[in-house]
Formats: C-alpha cells, structure tokens, sequence
C-alpha cells in the first residue's frame, strides 16, 4: 500500500511532503539558500530530474549548475535550445536548415549548419529566436518509446546518425525529449523547461558559429577565446574520420559489424605514425632546436608518443635522449601543498626549477651533466651515475605538465626550444547533437592503466578525477596554444577496444558509493559501442600504454 507522506533529508533536515510531490516544487522551496540554480536532484544516491515526483523516503541532495552533472544538463538543455531555434528560423525562411554539434572549443561548442551560411545577421535571429523560448518557459517533455520507434523517428527527421545508434541499441526503450513538439534523443538528463536556459551566448566562428555556456560565473556566458592551433587540429581529425568514413559511434559500429575493423585499425595507426614522422622531420630541419618540450593533460599518451617521436628522429640520424621532468621534484618534505593539508604534485612549484635550468644550461653549453632521478617511493632525488653532453645531433625529449611554461625554462633561450601539445581529441561524435566529450575518454584510458599497473580501482580513479581536472585547467590548458605543434593522441576505434577493459571495473563499483552516479554514466555510454579485440593493435600503439602489451614498457 502506497504511503500517503513521505519522509525526506534535506540538507540534514527531516521533513515530510504528500507523495506525487515533485523534485520540481522541492527546489522551488529550497532555491533561495542557493546562489546557483538547482537544475537536478540526488535521491538515494541516484541523478533524477525535476519533473520526477516523491515515491519513496529518502535522503535528497540538490545539483546546481555549478556541479559537474548540473553543468551538464545545462549545457545539454541549451544546445537543445538551439537546435529547437534552427528549427523555428528554418521553417520560418521556408527553408532546409539542420545544425550540426561538432565539438568543444572554449567554454562552448563549436556548431555547424547545413543549408545556410551562418552570419551576423542569422546570429543576431538565433539568438533572439532563442531568448523568445527562453521567456516562453516551454516545457522540455520527455517520453520513453521502443527503439523501433526511435530508428524510424530518426530516419523520418533525417538524423542518419541517430539511426545508424540505435540501430545497435541493446535496449528495449529510449528516452525521446521534446520543446514544443521538437523531438530529439539526448545522452543525459535535461532542465524541466526553456525559461532555465538564460545565460548562453553566440559567436560566429571558422564557416560555423560556437555556442557559448557559462563556467565559473553559473550566470554569465563565457567570453569567445578562439583557439585556433587546437581547433585545426580537431578540424584535422574530422578529416581523418572522413577518410575512414568514419564520424559517428553509429559508423564505428557500422564497421565493426561489417568485419572492416582491422582495416580501420591499421589506417588509424598509419595515419597518427606519418604525422609523428612529419613531426620528426620539421625537427631534424631545425638544428637550433635542442629541447623538444612535450606537454598535455592526464592519460594523453605523452610516454608512448615521446618515444616513437623519438625513433623516428633516430631514422633521421638525430640521437634523442628522454628526460621526465617528474625526476626534478623537490623532496617530498619541500612539497608544496593544498589547502587541506595534501601535497600538490602539480604546480610548477613542486619542480625544482632553478637545478633543472641550470642543468638544461650547461647542457646546451655542452657540459656533461648528471641528472637526477626521483624516487617515487621515498619521495627523494637520487643520483645513479646517470651522465648526458649534447653533440651536434643530439636532442633532449622532456616530457610533464608544464613543459609548454615558459617560467619552466626561463633561463634557455626560446630559439633552442620545439614545444608540443599532445592531447586525446576524440574525432567521434555520438551522433548530429550529442558530442563525446574528451575527458571521457581520456578517464577510461586512466582508469584502465591505473587498474592495470597501479592497483588502483575505478572508484579511485573517478574520485579523483576531479582534481585532475582542476590541475590541468590550471596548469595545462591555459598554455596549449603556446604550443608550436599540436598533436591528437586519439584513435578513431579504442572506445571500442577500451570498453572490455574498463566495462567490469565499473561494475564493481557499489551502488551506495557516490561515484556510482558516474560509473553508471559511463556504462551507458559505452554500451553504444560494439566491442573490438586487441589482438591486431601494434605493440607500439599508444592505446597499448593503457591496455598493457607495449614494446616501450609502459
């Protein structure tokens, strides 16, 4: 019998609400103690939206915006938004107008129309087009239909990529949002109506335009700070997804099921080893280039890329000599720390910065030098005979977050240093509206390695993703276009490869645990992916330096 009040925590106060109360009405009532928007609720420990009611008792906790899965839905109600916005301008101009979701640049995405041409003046419309729903507080409906439904629903919009999906959906029932009659699949939880959906702004960009959302500031749209070597580059790889006719999860499955698989492998590795050769030669052309300074965020495939970057400047006649710029932290008593008390490995401070220049110095004099290593364990530099001098060709290869910084090397000059950015820039998209952020796919690769070969459980890892974010948003990002090479480490199929390794891990996972949110999260989302062996990936793979089976040890 079903229980006329429920019990609820709500910020550590018991209280009571008839049943069929919603979330909705919860944080209408709670709004005012928060200065972001509350946008979703955490009951019992699993994400709900707004519009679910009260059928239970339980422990409530509201997510604002400024959380991660907030900031999310918000992000996702608004492309949402727009696409409902295209829409409307479309059938205004009596015209054949779809909007395509390519990927994230700045704090926004970058958007891309087929049958118009994107320019001031059709800004100026979207925008005003969007702020009207906006004030028209229209409810963003969901419903759930059988996946038949949905491939035929997709196929009668013209969304190819969304058919092509769900043709591989395993599961029965898919979740279908709506604004106004305006049908679309989304992969994650939206806000309950357009009138949360103020704070967005619109930029023209590159033939497209990028649609902006707020970061720190949860009611301020971001400024525009185009970043052109990183949207090259990911402009790059859309090519090289082309080429392999490969865009979307639906394609990637599409080839899988079709036994071309190994053929997309093989192509994938030729395509990233000609750019890694490419690279070496632009350096063997460059003599005065002694230091080759690589750099970019968790689990981007630095140690691989370094050393097959390094081979192939070997097939040059150039002799390179790796050094990890980890060798030159401070004692770990001299480490500085956070404010909780727990060192921070990752500012430039925890780097002895003036024994690492004078180090580089003399070696760039031609001095023979002894480098240090740095014993993780005990949390001390060690010195083991280990001697460098740099003849005519020889090159250092160092590698760590900070090597794009300049206050890094203050003391070498700037003509004596290559600086280069690698990252996992996915090429995927899950389909026309839905990008696949990087950071995924960047945390399955952490979290297969650090299961593989420090012990470390997916647990773990998701717990502390958090704060590897805020290190490279810190120490990372902010340098990447200094950089005088962009590289992508991403390879077109490894989610299809990663999504074996990393799938029980996530399991293991207990359902009370507070990263069980996200470990349900991922699970969902590889389930997309049809899986793919290991068995034809080259040993020298960068993929390998997360799965295990490397020829460099890694």
């Amino acid at each position: 019998m079903k229980k006329a009040t429920y019990r609820i925590i709500v910020n550590g106060e018991e209280k009571s609400y008839p049943a069929g109360t919603s979330f909705s009405e919860l944080a209408q009532e709670y709004q005012e103690q928060y200065e972001d928007d509350i946008v979703l609720v955490m009951f019992n420990n699993r994400l709900k939206e707004l519009h679910k009611t009260l059928k239970t008792d339980g422990e409530l906790t509201f997510v604002t915006t400024r959380d991660r899965a907030g900031r999310k839905a918000y992000r996702r109600s608004v492309t949402f938004l727009m696409q409902r916005a295209v829409h409307n301008l479309a059938e205004e101009d009596g015209k054949i107008v779809s909007v395509r979701v390519e990927h994230s640049i700045s704090q926004g995405y970058y958007c891309e129309l087929t049958g118009e041409t994107p320019d001031e003046s059709y800004i100026s419309r979207l925008k005003s087009e969007m702020l009207k729903l906006v004030e028209e507080k229209i409810p963003i409906k969901k419903k759930s239909i059988s996946t038949d439904e949905a491939v035929a629903l997709f196929r009668e919009f013209g969304m190819r990529d969304k058919e092509r999906l769900f043709a591989y959906r395993r599961s029965s029932k898919v979740n279908i949002y709506s604004i106004g009659g305006y049908e679309d699949y989304f992969y994650g939880y939206m806000v309950p109506d357009t009138g949360y959906l103020k704070y967005f702004e619109l930029a023209l960009y590159e033939g497209g335009f990028v649609l902006l959302f707020p970061d720190k500031d949860t009611k301020t749209p971001s400024q525009f700070i185009p970043s052109h070597k990183l949207f090259h580059v990911l402009k790059e790889s859309a090519e090289w997804g082309e080429k392999l006719d490969i865009g979307t999860i639906g394609a990637l499955n599409d080839a899988i099921a079709q036994g071309r698989i190994r053929d997309v492998i093989l192509v994938s590795e030729a395509l990233m080893e000609r750019k890694i050769g490419r690279m070496a030669e632009d350096i063997a052309a460059m003599p005065d280039k002694k230091f080759v300074m690589i750099a970019g965020p968790s689990s981007s495939g630095k140690t691989t890329f370094s050393h097959r970057l390094s081979i192939q400047m070997m097939a040059l006649g150039l002799k390179p000599h790796p050094i990890a710029l980890d060798d030159y932290y401070v004692d770990r008593v001299d480490t500085p720390k956070h404010p909780d008390g727990t060192y921070n490995f990752e500012c430039l401070e925890a780097l002895d910065i003036e024994l690492f220049n004078r180090d580089m110095s003399a070696l760039l004099a031609g001095e023979r030098v002894e480098l240090p290593i740095y014993n993780f364990r005990t949390g001390k530099r060690e010195y083991k005979g280990i001697y460098k001098q740099l003849g005519e060709n020889d090159i250092l290869v160092l590698e760590g977050i900070h090597g794009l910084n300049d206050k890094l090397s203050y003391s070498l000059p700037k003509s004596s240093k290559l600086k280069i950015y690698i990252s996992a820039l996915t090429q995927l998209n899950i389909d026309e509206h839905n990008s696949l952020p990087t950071t995924d796919g960047r945390m399955i690769r952490r979290m297969v390695r650090d299961a593989r070969t420090r012990n470390i459980s997916a647990k773990e890892t998701i717990a502390m993703w958090g704060s590897v974010r805020k290190g490279e948003e810190q120490y990372i990002f902010p340098f990447q276009e200094e950089a005088d090479i962009m590289f992508n480490s991403a390879l077109i199929y490894e989610l299809a490869v990663l999504k074996q390794y990393a799938e029980p891990l996530l399991f293991e996972i207990d359902k009370s645990c507070p990263e069980y949110v996200e470990a349900k999260r991922l699970l969902k989302f590889l389930d997309y992916f049809l899986p793919v062996p290991s068995e034809d990936i080259g040993k020298n793979s960068i993929l390998r330096e997360f799965i295990g089976g490397s020829c460099f040890g890694v």
